[in-house]
């Protein structure tokens, strides 16, 4: 068995969407801080970034429409004192399931997707050829944009936009009924030269009408290229309760 990390490395110049908080990293307890009778030391950080930071989790709750999360509960009403009891992250149950990579730069023989993008049901169907996944499987996509994971603005690119499922090919994704859906750029969809996040229709689509999480961030460079069979996904966000989403390690395990 082969085991493919499938996380980003986490350190605080990583790539961060405008609408999240980054990453900071203090060291708040040194070694010879204060020392032990024993000679012993110890040391301890504090971590503080937003939940979308880095490898992670959007839980249910991350998303409204028209004031309505997934299954019509009333945002107002689910937001109320601060967390989300209904649909929050701590709602997600840790993820193993039969994974797929959908290699779109694979399938169009490019190194990575041009900026701005917009990927089609057609090679997104050409990405998965003749599999068959089975409903509450996880469908990965692939666009190369992890190759510019130490590069924040070309990874971010505002002006050039992200690569990315259009609207047709996220519908496409979901009714395939997956447990989750996941992808190596920061919002998962396709994201058109100069828009920003002002538009996120792929999101509604699976978070508020499917109940599919998304994996976003993810590094899928390794598993590229490794198999081109089913995989075994796993991902296990933290139960941080009333959360819209969590950092996460997700890996996969080749057979």
């Amino acid at each position: 068995m082969t085991v493919v990390d499938l996380a980003q490395p986490v350190h605080p110049g990583v790539p961060t969407s405008p609408n999240h908080p980054g990453y900071r990293h203090s060291l708040l307890r040194r070694h010879g801080d204060a020392v032990r009778v024993d000679g012993t030391s110890g040391a301890n950080d504090l971590l503080v970034m937003g939940t979308h930071t880095a490898t992670h989790l959007d839980a249910l709750a991350h998303i409204s429409h028209d004031g309505l999360l997934h299954g019509g509960v009333p945002a107002a009403r689910a937001q109320t004192g601060g967390r989300f009891l209904d649909h929050g992250v701590h709602t997600v149950d840790p993820i193993v399931t039969t994974g797929y990579l959908l290699d779109v730069p694979a399938v169009l023989g490019v190194e990575r997707l041009e900026p701005g993008h917009a990927v089609t049901v057609a090679e997104l169907s050409q990405a998965l050829g003749d599999r068959r996944p089975a409903p509450g499987a996880g469908l990965l996509v692939r666009t190369g944009w992890g190759q510019l994971w130490d590069a924040p603005a070309a990874f971010l690119d505002h002006d050039g936009g992200v690569p990315g499922p259009d609207e047709e090919a996220v519908a496409w994704l979901a009714s395939h009924r997956p447990c989750v859906v996941g992808s190596d750029t920061t919002a998962f969809e396709h994201i058109p030269a100069g828009a920003g996040h002002a538009r996120l229709p792929g999101h509604r689509i699976l978070l508020v009408e499917n109940g599919i999480p998304i994996l976003e961030m993810l590094n899928l460079e390794q598993l590229s290229g490794a198999t081109t069979e089913a995989f075994t996904l796993v991902a296990a966000p933290l139960r941080l309760v009333g959360a819209t989403g969590s950092p996460l390690r997700p890996i996969a395990l080749l057979h």
